[in-house]
């Protein structure tokens, strides 16, 4: 399946077209609604108001992995030196990530998905699992434990940090450091020191949980996961607007379509879907409407 199947050379350039107003639209709605967050969780510290934000913030946090991810497409703004400033500066550091080496290894995933070699198999390969299995990988997820283990990764770039060599990753640490330090500080100018540990328990817990049903909800599972053919190895999922809040956001459900064409930013994958759907591309495609039905397809009762 090739876009000049379906699609206009003058669908394909407006499909394709950045918007960096769009673009400003969904950076700063993403920090926007973390501030609202936090002033939430400050001016109601309650146990219930706090078990809300954990969730709430780990969205958010999806939201600027998403908008990372677009950047290191170059598709988020129009200039390539706002997609390497901001998806690294205003996206990726604040979530213990960098722009370049995600990048450098998602493109390799759009390179080999549908084949043995895509390197993030490991993520998906086995689906469907039983409940069990399931279980305890959400149970990792949620008490910590996976955080732990990416954390413990992103410190090795540390290494060299006290000695007279050059680590490659020294710089990026550094940067993720400070990025942390920067939310904290922000956090202590408003009164409320303790809103970071929201941040880093959102972190380190419910966005664990969240990712690893993303990578469910792509490719796990689906019709033929070694078929080149993108509607065969790769799923969107169709959900209600609060499902798009925590699991979805930026348009990051419509992944068959990201794959089909990685060139559309994450504001127009909507509008490729429809006109997909209209011309017939996708007949056949199994359609899954919520992450409910997803995972009871990808989750065996056993």
């Amino acid at each position: 399946m090739k876009p000049s199947d379906y699609l206009s050379r003058e669908e394909i350039s407006a499909l394709t077209a950045r918007s960096d107003a769009r673009a400003w639209v969904l950076l700063l709605g993403n920090w926007a609604a973390i501030i609202a967050i936090f002033a939430l969780a400050a001016a109601f510290p309650h146990p219930l108001v706090i078990l809300l934000a954990l969730p709430l913030l780990a969205g958010r946090q999806l939201g600027l992995a998403v908008l990372m991810h677009d950047a290191g497409h170059g598709t988020l703004f129009r200039s390539a030196r706002l997609n390497a400033l901001l998806g690294q500066y205003a996206c990726a550091l604040p979530i213990f990530n960098d722009q370049p080496s995600y990048a450098r290894g998602h493109l390799e995933h759009h390179r080999k998905a549908g084949t043995a070699e895509d390197p993030d198999l490991p993520n998906y390969q086995a689906y469907p699992i039983g409940q069990a299995s399931f279980r305890r990988k959400m149970w990792r997820d949620l008490s910590g434990q996976t955080g732990l283990k990416l954390l413990a990764y992103v410190a090795r770039g540390a290494a060299g940090i006290m000695d007279t060599g050059q680590s490659p990753g020294r710089c990026v640490f550094v940067q993720q450091i400070a990025a942390q330090a920067l939310i904290l500080a922000a956090c202590a100018l408003s009164g409320h020191a303790w809103l970071y540990l929201l941040w880093l328990g959102a972190f380190m817990t419910v966005f664990m949980a969240i990712i690893r049903i993303r990578q469910v909800a792509e490719h796990a599972a689906v019709p033929d996961l070694y078929n080149p053919d993108t509607r065969w190895n790769t799923r969107t999922v169709d959900a209600p607007w609060w499902q798009k809040m925590l699991f979805a956001p930026n348009g990051v459900n419509y992944h068959l379509e990201h794959h089909f064409m990685a060139s559309v930013p994450c504001y127009r994958l909507a509008a490729l879907r429809r006109l997909l759907l209209e011309r017939g591309a996708l007949e056949g495609v199994p359609r899954f409407n919520g992450y409910g039905q997803l995972l009871r397809h990808a989750i065996n009762a056993q």
